[in-house]
């Protein structure tokens, strides 16, 4: 019985020991079978957000959805402000050939191609928009505990300081919410 237990155990300590390199590698493979996963538009096609990417008004409006859920909050209205969008960095296989010697060339040559694969462009890593302030009306914009709350969580959701975040009270709310 001990030795049945510890065929099961000793598959368990590995996978606990490489947890986050199969975390890794099965992220990595649910996004290259990620259904839509297509190159990006060309620069005269316009710019459009890869799939599954939120855009702004989408951030926007879970903010506001999950703001509404604090306690004093009530309606909510939130405007972020950005400081650069989103970006994608894409795999490029670049070769260099030189004409004379390698320490002080005569020519050299440079050539990339944007390596893809089956279902398409190989991204290496995608830049999160960063923002520069946020705006919140909400019905409860007049208390300060709430106001303390609600810049807390943009806070959170943003990585922006308290000083980029302005918390007001929404037009005709009632002055004794809490």
């Amino acid at each position: 019985m001990d030795r049945d237990e510890r065929k099961l155990t000793k598959p368990l300590e590995v996978i606990g020991r490489y947890k986050y390199a199969l975390l890794v590698a099965l992220l990595g493979a649910g996004l290259l079978l990620w259904p839509g996963h297509a190159a990006p538009a060309s620069p005269e096609q316009g710019a459009s957000p890869p799939a599954g990417a939120m855009t702004l008004r989408d951030t926007e409006e879970a903010m506001e959805a999950i703001l509404e859920r604090i306690s004093g909050v009530g309606r909510a209205d939130v405007m972020l402000t950005l400081q650069s969008g989103s970006e994608l960095v894409l795999a490029e296989d670049t070769t260099l050939r030189y004409r004379g010697d390698v320490q002080s060339p005569d020519d050299y040559e440079r050539s990339s191609d944007t390596v893809t694969d089956s279902g398409g462009v190989v991204v290496t890593q995608e830049k999160y928009p960063q923002y520069r302030g946020a705006l919140v009306v909400c019905d409860g914009g007049g208390v300060d505990a709430v106001r303390l709350q609600v810049i807390e969580a943009v806070s959170a959701l943003t990585g922006l300081g308290a000083d980029r975040i302005a918390v007001v009270k929404w037009q005709g709310a009632d002055s004794g919410q809490k």
